[in-house]
C-alpha cells in the first residue's frame, strides 16, 4: 500500500458546487504540434467538474482507494503544524498544483524518507526544490501542455485589459458613473504596438499566434530559437536576451519557467531598460519579478500597469504590495485552472499514477527529474538549483 498525499486549494466559499453553468466542455484530442492529450486507462469524473479543490480530489479517490492505497487530501499546506507537514514523512507520492503549491523545500524533502514521486497537477514544478529532488533521487513529473492554452488565453485577456484600461473603466460603471474622460485618459489601441514575450515555448508561442491578428509587431527572446519558418510565418523578431528585447516593447509578457537563471530577472536594472509606460503581464511565476522593484517601476511610470496571477509565496500575505499598488490587474493564480484545464491535468495525473503503480515508463514529455538528473521537459526548460529559497520566511507573513 502506498500513501498518496494530495494538496489542493479549498472549496468555494459557498460549498462544493452541485451544478455548473454549462453542461459540458469541448473535447480536445491533441495539442498544437501533435502531442496527445492525457490518456489514462480510465477516469472517475465528469469533464467540466471542479476537480482542483479538496472535495474534487482530482477525481482520484475511487481509483486509488480501489487499489488499496491511502489517499490524503488537504488544503492545509504551510507551517510546521500543517496537515501536509504532518503527513509528509511517510508519503510515497505528493501531488500539488501550482495555484496552491505545497512547497517541497530541501528541509521537507529530507523529512520525506519514503517520497519517490512528486507530481505537479498542471505545469511548472518550481515549488519542488529541483536540486534537492535530484540529490534524493525523487522523480518529478508534470502534465506538460495540459493548461498551456488556458494560460495563453489569459495573457491575451490581461494585455487587452491593461492597454484598454478596462478594469478602472468597469469600476466607474459599477459605481454608477459615466466618466468617459477618466476611462479614456489611460486607454490605447493595441494595434501597431510592439509586443514581446520572454520565452516562446508552448505558452509564449501560443500567445504570439493569438496576437498576430491584432496587427502588432511581435518580438521574443528564448534560449531555444524558433525555427526560421515559424519566425517568418509570425513576422516575429528574435532577440538574443531580454535586455536586448525590452527597449523595443510597448507590451511585455513573461512566459518562462522559474529556475535560478530567471529568479528576479525583472529587477531595477531591467526595468530601467524598458520604455516609459510599458505594460507588463506575468502569468509565469511571481518570483521572476523582484517584488519591490516592480512596485517602484509602477510608481515611477516606467511600467504603466502590471497584471499577473502569480505571486510569491502562494497564497501571498494580505499586505503584499502588489495587491494595492496603482494600476494593477492582479488575480489569484487561476489562469491555468479553468474547468477545461482541470479535466486535462486531472486525467494526466491519473495517467502518471497508473504508470507509477504498474511499473511502466512515464511519458518523456511529463518528466522534469528522473534518475538523479533533469529529464524530458525538465532538461529542455529547467536548470538544476533551488527556487524555494525564502519561502519559509515569506509564509510566516502570509
Amino acid at each position: 500500500m502506498a500513501k498518496v498525499l494530495c494538496v489542493l486549494y479549498p472549496d468555494p466559499v459557498d460549498g462544493y458546487p452541485k451544478s455548473y453553468i454549462r453542461d459540458s466542455i469541448p473535447k480536445i484530442e491533441s495539442y498544437p504540434g501533435g502531442q496527445t492529450v492525457p490518456n489514462p486507462k480510465g477516469i472517475d469524473f465528469v469533464p467540466g467538474e471542479l476537480l482542483g479543490s479538496v472535495s474534487g480530489g482530482l477525481g482520484l479517490r475511487k481509483y486509488l482507494e480501489g487499489l488499496g492505497h491511502q489517499f490524503v487530501v488537504t488544503s492545509d499546506k504551510d507551517g510546521p503544524n500543517s496537515v501536509f507537514e504532518k503527513e509528509l514523512p511517510d508519503a510515497d507520492v505528493v501531488i500539488s498544483q501550482p495555484f496552491w503549491p505545497a512547497y517541497l523545500t530541501p528541509e521537507r524533502i529530507k523529512k520525506a524518507k519514503n517520497l519517490k514521486l512528486a507530481i505537479t497537477a498542471g505545469i511548472g514544478s518550481d515549488h519542488v526544490d529541483i536540486q534537492a529532488a535530484v540529490e534524493a533521487g525523487i522523480t518529478v513529473a508534470e502534465i506538460t501542455y495540459s493548461n498551456s492554452i488556458s494560460v495563453a488565453e489569459h495573457v491575451v485577456m490581461m494585455i487587452l485589459s491593461l492597454v484598454r484600461n478596462y478594469l478602472p473603466s468597469h469600476e466607474w460603471a459599477v459605481k454608477g458613473g459615466w466618466n468617459i474622460a477618466d476611462c479614456a485618459v489611460r486607454a490605447y489601441d493595441l494595434e501597431g504596438m510592439h509586443v514581446g514575450t520572454v520565452a516562446a515555448g508552448r505558452i509564449g508561442l501560443a500567445v504570439l499566434r493569438r496576437l498576430k491578428p491584432f496587427d502588432v509587431h511581435l518580438h521574443y527572446t528564448d534560449t531555444h530559437r524558433l525555427p526560421a519558418e515559424v519566425e517568418r510565418e509570425l513576422g516575429v523578431t528574435y532577440h538574443p536576451d531580454v535586455y536586448d528585447m525590452v527597449p523595443h516593447c510597448d507590451v511585455i509578457t513573461i512566459n518562462c519557467p522559474l529556475h535560478p537563471s530567471t529568479e528576479h530577472l525583472f529587477n531595477d536594472r531591467l526595468f530601467e531598460k524598458c520604455k516609459k509606460g510599458t505594460f507588463l503581464v506575468n502569468t509565469a511565476r511571481g518570483k521572476i519579478c523582484d517584488r519591490d522593484a516592480l512596485v517602484r517601476a509602477v510608481q515611477s511610470g516606467k511600467i504603466a500597469a502590471y497584471a499577473g496571477d502569480v505571486w510569491f509565496p502562494q497564497p501571498p500575505p494580505a499586505d503584499h504590495p502588489w495587491r494595492t499598488m496603482p494600476y494593477n490587474g492582479m488575480t489569484p493564480h487561476y489562469s491555468g485552472t479553468t474547468l477545461s484545464a482541470q479535466a486535462r491535468y486531472a486525467a494526466g495525473t491519473r495517467e502518471i499514477l497508473e504508470c507509477f503503480f504498474e511499473g511502466r515508463p512515464i511519458r518523456e514529455e511529463y518528466l522534469i527529474v528522473k534518475g538523479g538528473k533533469l529529464a524530458g521537459a525538465g532538461a529542455h526548460s529547467y536548470t538544476v538549483g533551488s527556487t524555494t529559497r525564502g519561502v519559509e520566511e515569506a509564509l510566516k507573513k502570509a
